[in-house]
């Protein structure tokens, strides 16, 4: 790291701590060559692998817009979208990978969906896994109604 005052090459750091839930490290240094101190913020970038084989960085404000859309007209409040979305960010960075697919993404998504709001769950599932009949439906929420985890797949046809 690179001082930015006198452009050093060579800068010692005393202090690192986390921030934003795990995603960032901040670390307080110091430059040996003139004595000054600053501060760096390191973000830890998690990729998206999208089914067309493009790659972008995991945003946090697309997964709220998604369930957003779903939870449409439903006694849902932006603050229980914000806990999902944190949730699901949380739960996608425990993995360890840098690099995860958008359908890892969907199944993250359909549990903690499932405890907010059953009808947005099955919205939400109904793209996800693309329903293409009622029987589709049918079958998810026999498997709601039998006590099967939300975000678990319905039975095979």
């Amino acid at each position: 790291m690179h001082c930015p005052f006198c452009r050093n090459p060579d800068t010692k750091v005393i202090d690192s701590r986390s921030t934003d839930d795990g995603a960032a490290i901040r670390r307080r240094r110091s430059c040996p060559e003139c004595g000054k101190r600053f501060t760096t913020q390191e973000n830890v970038l998690l990729m998206v692998a999208k089914r067309s084989g493009v790659t972008e960085p995991f945003s946090r404000e697309k997964i709220i817009a998604g369930v957003r859309r779903a939870c449409q007209g439903r006694p849902v409040d932006e603050d229980a979208l914000a806990k999902l979305g944190q949730r699901v960010e949380e739960s996608i960075r425990a993995t360890g990978v840098a690099e995860i697919s958008s359908h890892e993404i969907g199944l993250a998504i359909l549990g903690p969906l499932g405890d907010l709001d059953e009808v947005a769950y099955l919205r939400f599932a109904s793209v996800y896994r693309g329903f293409e009949s009622l029987d589709d439906f049918a079958r998810e929420i026999e498997a709601l109604r039998k006590g099967g985890s939300p975000g678990e797949p319905a039975s095979p046809r």
